[in-house]
């Protein structure tokens, strides 16, 4: 009797042990059901997410050197882990004006088509602080361009042949836009040099158009302004995000405000993304993405990983991005982790 209780108990043993080893997953198989960060190889900056059919899109600069910065690679994904490299879906042969410093994609999609705005050849000006008399030799033509296409994997097509804005207005540099949508137009907010302008865009994104008041650029430029902006609504509050200190180095960093309205008055409330010298430093130039039909957000940065030998050296990485009950934004933890793996039902 006690020989076959103790048979019973050893099979149940087995069993049990069988079952528990079979549903212990693996850190390489844990692993797949987190992003990771960065969230695909290489060096890649300034990224812009989207979310097209299902498809999570991440349309990022080549972080080069400027003069080798002639062409766009896209990344797409159905669930922030395994992501598809899409290389060279626009170069210089397709925008003719474009010599160097291609950055900062931002994409919209318009009854049917896609939208890619860029900016390109680091356009300087006299009213640059750094300025130097041999600027004034070199041939700096460039500015915010707009590319077109079918399919967001390209190929683009440039859209005008030369850039929708190339001129210095409110001493902005004509770089680092963003494309939103409000009250059934299209805006787009862009900036360098500490100075930041609001446009309206056209219906057909091939000019910009004055607002009511006659105006046609808004200097809505908050503190501590540098460059690569962001504007989003979320629950009837508009958050003006941008990058401060200088991208080199660890002093970038993501700044926000909050406003009822995308026209200001936009006070700088906090820094965002909070530093991590065992992790990486410089995070900085993003964009948000929430999932439609939920309050779920994250963020797509760059950072600079330690130790960092180059300020090209950039990598994209993606985080959960959570709300306080008064709207503010919680601080944000640089990891390596990333986010877990979600599909977007259909």
């Amino acid at each position: 009797m006690i020989c076959k209780s103790f048979l019973i108990a050893a099979i149940t043993t087995s069993i049990c042990a069988l079952f528990c080893a079979c549903s212990i997953e693996s850190p390489e198989e844990q692993a797949k059901k987190m992003s990771g960060n960065p969230i695909f190889d290489g060096w890649y900056a300034d990224p812009e997410v989207a979310l097209f059919d299902g498809v999570y899109w991440v349309f990022p600069t080549s972080s080069k050197e400027f003069k080798d910065q002639i062409s766009f690679d896209a990344f797409s994904s159905e669930d922030l882990v395994v992501w598809k490299k899409h290389p060279n879906i626009i170069d210089n042969s397709k925008v003719k004006w474009l010599r160097k410093a291609l950055w900062a994609p931002a994409i919209v999609e318009k009854d049917g088509k896609y939208y890619l705005f860029f900016s390109g050849n680091n356009p300087l000006s006299p009213i640059y602080k750094g300025w130097k008399p041999e600027y004034a030799k070199e041939d700096q033509y460039g500015g915010i361009g707009v590319a077109v296409s079918n399919s967001p994997e390209g190929p683009y097509e440039d859209l005008i042949g030369k850039p929708l804005i190339s001129d210095f207005r409110n001493n902005a540099q004509p770089i680092d836009q963003y494309v939103f949508k409000y009250e059934g137009s299209y805006y787009m907010i862009y900036g360098g040099w500490d100075r930041c302008c609001l446009v309206k865009l056209a219906d057909d994104f091939k000019s910009v158009v004055p607002f009511p008041d006659g105006s046609t650029f808004k200097n809505i430029t908050p503190e501590n302004y540098k460059e690569g902006s962001v504007m989003f609504e979320r629950k009837g509050k508009w958050y003006f995000m941008w990058s401060e200190g200088n991208w080199t180095d660890s002093s970038y960093k993501i700044a926000y405000a909050i406003a009822d309205t995308p026209f200001g008055p936009f006070k700088r409330i906090s820094e965002l993304i909070v530093p991590d010298d065992s992790i990486a430093t410089g995070a900085g130039h993003h964009s948000v993405l929430n999932i439609p039909g939920t309050d779920d957000w994250y963020i797509f940065y760059h950072r600079r990983p330690v130790p960092n030998k180059s300020p090209n050296h950039r990598v994209t990485c993606v985080e959960k991005m959570q709300f306080n009950p008064d709207g503010t934004i919680a601080p944000i933890k640089m990891t390596r982790e990333g986010v877990p793996a979600r599909r977007i039902k259909q």
